[in-house]
């Protein structure tokens, strides 16, 4: 706030959220031209709005800011969150840009903005969908190449031996689980084998 004699004046804020799927991703380019008066930023999926960054966005703006993200995707990756949070934002007062798409959502109700939403939010979510399914039949060629998928086993051939020989000695399966630093359900697969 800025004081003006006898006057309180009130000072809008241009905020920017950036959020990047992984911490190998970096958020840099996102809205580098821009000059922020404050920022927010995610390193998560934007497949579900429950994110601390956007989170802290959404309570920190208040009305007459103008919320500035890079493009749709990075705000949500689906068109019910996409539209739920704009819709939340703009009744708050807070405009919200996208600087790759050039829409603009604000009090003033724009036919051609909302099909644009909806048609970009509907690629986002499409785009997401496809990543999913490519995922998925990555894995699923993985395992019928036989590739182990997950962590390494902990089970080596070394410590079912050593169980096996303290659980011959009367050790219990606890003290056996302790002694090798595994769980019990791991002891009692090696003594299973």
């Amino acid at each position: 706030m800025q004081k003006m004699p006898g006057i309180i004046q009130m000072t809008h804020q241009v905020v920017g959220y950036k959020r990047v799927s992984s911490e190998s991703q970096n958020t840099d380019r996102q809205l580098a031209d821009i000059k922020l008066d404050k920022e927010f930023v995610d390193t998560m999926s934007g497949y579900t709005k429950d994110r601390p960054g956007l989170k802290d966005c959404m309570e920190y703006v208040r009305e007459g800011d103008m919320l500035v993200i890079d493009s749709i995707d990075r705000l949500a990756r689906n068109l019910h969150d996409l539209q739920d949070l704009i819709d939340s934002l703009v009744k708050k007062g807070v405009s919200v840009k996208f600087i790759k798409e050039n829409l603009t959502f604000n009090s003033d109700k724009d036919p051609m903005a909302n099909l644009m939403l909806h048609m970009m939010g509907a690629f986002a979510e499409f785009e997401r969908t496809m990543i999913r399914s490519r995922q998925r039949e990555g894995i699923d060629a993985a395992k019928r190449s036989g590739k182990h998928m997950g962590r390494p086993s902990m089970l080596t051939k070394k410590l079912a031996t050593e169980a096996k020989a303290l659980k011959e000695l009367g050790v219990s399966i606890r003290q056996i689980a302790f002694r090798l630093k595994v769980s019990r359900p791991s002891i009692y697969k090696m003594l299973a084998q």
